[in-house]
């Protein structure tokens, strides 16, 4: 592509969005900006401190089992509170609970703590997903997602070098630097974002007509929704295999006599290929039938990792980041707007909670996955186990939505409480005002200084701490 076709084609992925969706997508690069405690937790614990990999690894999964409880709560509380409400308590708690654990010198202080960071930082998601989806117009969703995709990745990878420069003067000063930055968050919310909730649900009556009763979508409801829970089941699978990138490949490349230096050199690939293609492919993504995507992205990513099987060399390896990369550039903005397009409008934070545990729980079972099968197996059984399950996540997507219905797909579709799902032809109403986001901690890893740590180790503590960010 030419420079003036690769010039239009990022005119036209930013064009035509509300002034509050950039007000969003400003604070989310904002916020990974200032990413610390995700990126350098483990070396923190294990240079700084003093402690082992063994016990980093610990505090990562107490953080990571942190966000697995908030998901759901915040989601709850996202339809019930509002969105406003529920981000605001999240960036408040993160930032001082980030702040505490700078100054946390009791091993079973820092692990405490850590589950509290990994609880709040997490329980915006829900929140900022469902105000995403009220404020952005159904046609331009996926653009949305895809745009709120890029600032994450570009703020991470700008912070990841910017935080080992702190790191080499403080540790402590990145988890203020981090704190300072999140209420700057909040204080923009509470001062520039007015409440997106629509104000009640609307119930249908005996005949088929509504009342004016509000109806409210209960967990019990989502977790009734059968196609829902089966996007929920995928979107689980494909956590599991990409997350195996920042788990089980730095594991695979020292077993081939490669260091932690040249992991981080693959693996920042897979951060290059995104801020470099993602806005371009923009408009691709959001002018093809998403059930196309969803499949052919899964196969991306699956055989991406069975190729790592025949990699032994650093470019081999980086070689096999590019494929898998691109299918993660095509399956997680296409999936967040999947999600929303199967989401009561007044049950969103619900459905979007539930959303965002299935990335939570899969960070807690990559690393189990990865150990078990490469200690009992050996590295080359866990990419193939990448692929079957690539396959298999394929073939449950054309099975899941080959019978989606037209009804389904205008807007009629109605949950099983009697509210319906918001129309996938209309935005949802929404009071214009600058929208500001809340911090996203799960985001993909760019390249991590893991000199001083064993790789396999530290690249298990860091990816856990992660997860699950992907939006």
């Amino acid at each position: 592509m030419s420079v003036a076709g690769l010039r239009r084609a990022a005119r036209d992925a930013v064009s035509g969005m509300p002034r509050e969706f950039w007000w969003l997508w400003t604070s989310t690069l904002v916020n990974r900006l200032g990413a610390f405690v995700a990126t350098f937790m483990a070396l923190y614990l294990t240079l700084d401190r003093g402690y082992s990999a063994s016990y980093a690894g610990l505090v990562a999964s107490l953080h990571g089992l942190g966000g697995v409880i908030s998901s759901l709560g915040a989601g709850v509380m996202a339809d019930r509170l509002g969105r406003r409400p529920t981000m605001l308590i999240a960036q408040v708690s993160t930032a001082l609970s980030v702040a505490v654990l700078g100054f946390m010198e009791n091993p079973v202080a820092i692990a405490g703590v850590a589950f509290v960071v990994g609880m709040a930082s997490n329980a915006s998601r829900p929140a900022v997903q469902a105000m995403m989806a009220d404020i952005v117009a159904p046609k331009d969703r996926v653009r949305a997602f895809s745009l709120n995709y890029w600032a994450i990745n570009l703020g991470f990878a700008v912070s990841s070098t910017g935080a080992g420069f702190i790191a080499e003067y403080s540790y402590r000063i990145g988890f203020l630097v981090e704190a300072v930055l999140t209420l700057c968050c909040a204080a923009v919310v509470f001062l520039k974002v007015p409440e997106s909730k629509p104000d009640h649900a609307p119930a249908a009556s005996a005949s088929g007509g509504r009342t004016t009763g509000p109806v409210g979508v209960r967990l019990t409801d989502v977790l009734r929704d059968g196609r829902f829970m089966g996007v929920v089941g995928l979107s689980f699978m494909v956590a599991l295999i990409t997350q195996q990138g920042y788990v089980g490949l730095p594991v695979a490349m020292g077993a081939d006599g490669l260091t932690s230096s040249d992991f981080g050199t693959a693996i920042a690939v897979n951060g290059l290929l995104i801020v470099v293609l993602q806005i371009p492919l923009t408009r691709f993504i959001e002018r093809r039938d998403p059930r196309q995507l969803l499949i052919v992205s899964t196969l991306f990513a699956g055989y991406g990792f069975g190729l790592t099987a025949f990699a032994g060399s650093v470019a081999a390896y980086a070689l096999t980041v590019c494929v898998w990369t691109l299918g993660e550039i095509v399956n997680a903005p296409t999936q967040s707007g999947l999600v929303v397009k199967l989401s009561p409008a007044h049950g969103r934070g619900r459905y979007q909670g539930m959303y965002s545990m299935s990335w939570s729980v899969a960070a807690l079972v990559a690393p189990l996955m990865s150990g078990v099968v490469i200690d009992h197996w050996g590295a080359s059984w866990l990419w193939m186990t990448c692929a079957l399950l690539g396959t298999v996540t394929a073939l449950g997507y054309w099975l899941l939505m080959r019978n989606l219905s037209a009804g389904e797909e205008a807007g009629d579709r109605v949950a099983k409480n009697g509210v319906q799902a918001v129309p996938l032809t209309a935005a949802a109403p929404v009071k214009a005002a600058p929208v500001q986001a809340a911090p996203l901690t799960a985001v993909p890893a760019t390249a991590v200084p893991l000199d001083a740590v064993p790789a396999a180790e530290a690249a298990v503590a860091v990816e856990a701490l992660h997860a699950p960010e992907r939006c």
